[in-house]
């Protein structure tokens, strides 16, 4: 059994990284209600652009989305990798770097490269795949003007024909403990299908409906980006959050644990230093 010395230190150490972890908990609490805040009120707005760009694209041809919706051969993939810049958040970044991995041994044989949003998926990935980009400074200024620069690079890439197609992996906002992860095209646009009926009213439209569908197609894009972006910065600290409360109870146990074996060890000492009082007085008296 260790010295009573060495299980103080021990508890005493516990107990410093159960502030530590119970503080991150908090903070991370906090963080989470604003970034939860911004994508439930940003939901509705994808919802209704898209339902949009359905109604208007399902009276049009089906090359009316121009470049966006050029098929290829696939013979160069890029993957939008969107993790976070700090760790201790169970298994957020693991997910989606494991992700990434599947879906380049899906294309073995064709060029699959990784642009990075976030550090942490950059450090990894880099190590077994090519990273063309990292974008991991978009989280200290996280706006939609600056992803939209970020979905201007990756239209671009696709439109000059750098890539055949573009997919996004990110961890999708449900709650605290559940983050889904997600795989989305991005470029080209699939095919629009929905089970719910297309309303097709008489509509006057001003200008045409192909220029419309085409200026809301780049729109769509970046709130794409946008939203998934916005999903995982949410996930990531209802993930943070999750950890440093299940590192918080086990540190308790733990701590709570290692408080009983001392109190034991500090009996038995005690009683052994009584045993050998009275065994020195009957010694005596012998």
């Amino acid at each position: 059994m260790a010295n009573l010395k060495e299980i103080r230190n021990r508890i005493t150490s516990i107990s410093s990284t159960m502030q530590i972890t119970s503080a991150m908990k908090m903070v991370s609490a906090a963080k989470l209600k604003k970034a939860q805040d911004a994508i439930t009120a940003m939901r509705p707005y994808a919802e209704k652009l898209t339902e949009l760009l359905q109604n208007l694209s399902a009276t049009l041809d089906g090359d009316a989305g121009g470049e966006f919706t050029t098929q290829r051969e696939v013979k160069k993939v890029l993957i939008v990798a969107i993790t976070s810049n700090r760790g201790l958040c169970g298994a957020f970044n693991t997910n989606v770097i494991k992700e990434a991995k599947s879906r380049s041994e899906y294309y073995a044989g064709k060029q699959v490269d990784i642009f990075a949003i976030g550090k942490k998926g950059n450090d990894i990935l880099s190590k077994t795949l090519k990273v063309v980009d990292n974008q991991s400074t978009i989280f200290d200024h996280l706006s939609f003007d600056n992803v939209a620069v970020i979905a201007e690079t990756l239209t671009q890439k696709f439109v000059s024909g750098e890539y055949d197609k573009i997919e996004l992996i990110y961890n999708q906002f449900k709650n605290a403990a559940t983050q889904i992860v997600q795989t989305e095209q991005f470029l080209p646009l699939a095919p629009i299908k929905s089970d719910k009926p297309v309303s097709t009213g008489d509509y006057l439209f001003e200008p045409s409906k192909e220029e419309i569908v085409l200026t809301l197609i780049p729109k769509a894009l970046k709130t794409q980006l946008y939203k998934g972006i916005r999903d995982s910065f949410a996930s990531e600290h209802g993930a943070r959050m999750t950890a440093m409360h299940k590192a918080t109870d086990n540190a308790t146990d733990l701590r709570d644990q290692l408080k009983l074996t001392y109190n034991k060890a500090r009996q038995a000492a005690i009683t052994n230093e009584i045993l050998e009082i009275v065994g020195g007085a009957e010694a005596l008296k012998g």
